[in-house]
C-alpha cells in the first residue's frame, strides 16, 4: 500500500481527534514505526543534490521547524525522505507555551491556526535529543536547529537568549535558524525592524565567528521572517541580511491575515495561520526578497506548499530550497516525494 493510500485511510481518524492530541499521537507512532523498520516501505525521492549555504542537501525538499520542537523524532521524520530536517524552535529554558486549546484546523481552507508559543523542554534537553539521534551521529543529512527567545525574556534582552541557544546548538547543527517571526511570542516580530534587527544580527555574526574558530567548523546562519510585511520592510531586512553577511533567509513563517478564512469555524482564533492561505503571502515576500538580494544569499521558501506544483512555484519566485509542514497534515508523507519529483522534473 502506498504512503498516500495509507494516509488517506488514517486521516479521518486523526482529524476526529483534537489537533494537538493528533500531533502527540502521530510523532511517537512514527518513531515506533521507524524502530520496527516500517518506514523503509515508504517510497523515497531519488537523490537530487543541491548545494546551498555551502551545504549539500540530498534533495531540495526539507521539513520546516515546528513539527518537532524538541528534536525528539528526528530519525523517524528523516525516514520520510526529506532532503533536510529542521527542528525547534528551542528556547534557553523550558516553557509550557500558551494555554490549550492552541491548534485549530480549518479544513475548508486547508489551513491551520496555531498559537503554541514556543512550547519546548529547553535547549539542554533539545541538544541531548539531537545527540542521541542516528541522523546526527551518522551524519545522514542536513540538520537545521531553530532557536528563539523565552516568552518572559524582555525584548530588549532577546539577543541574550539567541546567543545562549546559538552557543549550545552550534556544535551539532548543519545550520542554525534564528526565528524572529513567530506571532505567538509577545513583541518578537519587533526584532525584524531597524535597530533591533541590526543589533541582533551583529551580535550573532560576532558569535558565529568566535564559535567557528572554537569548533574549527563554520555553521551557516539563516533568518526566518514573517509574511506580513510590505515592500519597504522587506527591503530593509534584505539590506540587513547583506550588510551582516547572513548565510540564508527562510521565507516565511505564519500569517496574521485572516482574509482567506473569514467566517469559517475557528477562522477568528488568534495565532499564526499556515497552510494554503499563506501560500501567496509567502510567494510575494520571496519575490520581493529575490529582487533585493539577487544572488547575495539563498532563499528557502516555506508556506502553503500542498502539492508538487506549489513547490515549483516557490522555486519560480526565487527560492532555492523549500520546506513543508502544514501540507503534511493535509496530504501526508507522500507530499515529500510529490514535491521532490516536481522539482527534479523542473531541473531536467
Amino acid at each position: 500500500m502506498s504512503a498516500h493510500s495509507l494516509y488517506s485511510l488514517t486521516r479521518p481518524l486523526l482529524f476526529s481527534m483534537d489537533p494537538e492530541a493528533a500531533h502527540n499521537f502521530t510523532l511517537p507512532a512514527l518513531k515506533r514505526a521507524h524502530a520496527l523498520g516500517l518506514t523503509s516501505l515508504i517510497s523515497k525521492p531519488a537523490a537530487d543534490p543541491r548545494t546551498v549555504m555551502g551545504l549539500t542537501f540530498n534533495n531540495p525538499v526539507g521539513l520546516a521547524a515546528g513539527l518537532d520542537k524538541d528534536g525528539a523524532y528526528i530519525d523517524g521524520l528523516a525516514a520520510l525522505g526529506f532532503g533536510s530536517i529542521e527542528v525547534g524552535t528551542v528556547t534557553p529554558r523550558p516553557q509550557p507555551g500558551n494555554p490549550k486549546p492552541r491548534i485549530f484546523r480549518l479544513p475548508a481552507a486547508q489551513g491551520i491556526i496555531n498559537r503554541m508559543g514556543f512550547n519546548n523542554g529547553g535547549v539542554d534537553a533539545f541538544v541531548a535529543n539531537v545527540q542521541s539521534s542516528r541522523f546526527y551521529q551518522d551524519k545522514l543529512g542536513i540538520l537545521g536547529l531553530n532557536i528563539g527567545k523565552n516568552a518572559d525574556t524582555p525584548i530588549e534582552r532577546a539577543a541574550d537568549d539567541y546567543l545562549h541557544c546559538l552557543e549550545k546548538v552550534y556544535p551539532y547543527a548543519s545550520y542554525v535558524t534564528v526565528n524572529i517571526s513567530s506571532p505567538n511570542t509577545k513583541n518578537l516580530r519587533q526584532l525584524q525592524g531597524g535597530s533591533e534587527l541590526d543589533g541582533l544580527l551583529g551580535q550573532l555574526k560576532d558569535a558565529q565567528s568566535r564559535l567557528a574558530d572554537q569548533h574549527k567548523r563554520y555553521v551557516p546562519l539563516a533568518l526566518k521572517i514573517a509574511p506580513d510585511m510590505d515592500g519597504e520592510q522587506v527591503k530593509n531586512i534584505a539590506d540587513a541580511l547583506i550588510r551582516h553577511r547572513i548565510d540564508g533567509v527562510i521565507a516565511t513563517n505564519t500569517t496574521l491575515n485572516r482574509d482567506a478564512v473569514t467566517g469559517m469555524l475557528h477562522g477568528a482564533e488568534t495565532g499564526g495561520l499556515s497552510g494554503a492561505p499563506v501560500f501567496e503571502f509567502s510567494n510575494t515576500v520571496i519575490r520581493l526578497l529575490k529582487a533585493e538580494l539577487g544572488d547575495a544569499l539563498p532563499i528557502i521558501g516555506v508556506g502553503g506548499i500542498m502539492r508538487g506544483a506549489d513547490a515549483k512555484a516557490k522555486i519560480a519566485c526565487g527560492a532555492q530550497l523549500v520546506q513543508l509542514y502544514s501540507g503534511l497534515i493535509y496530504a501526508g508523507p507522500a507530499l515529500v516525494r510529490d514535491c521532490a519529483d516536481a522539482l527534479r522534473q523542473r531541473q531536467a
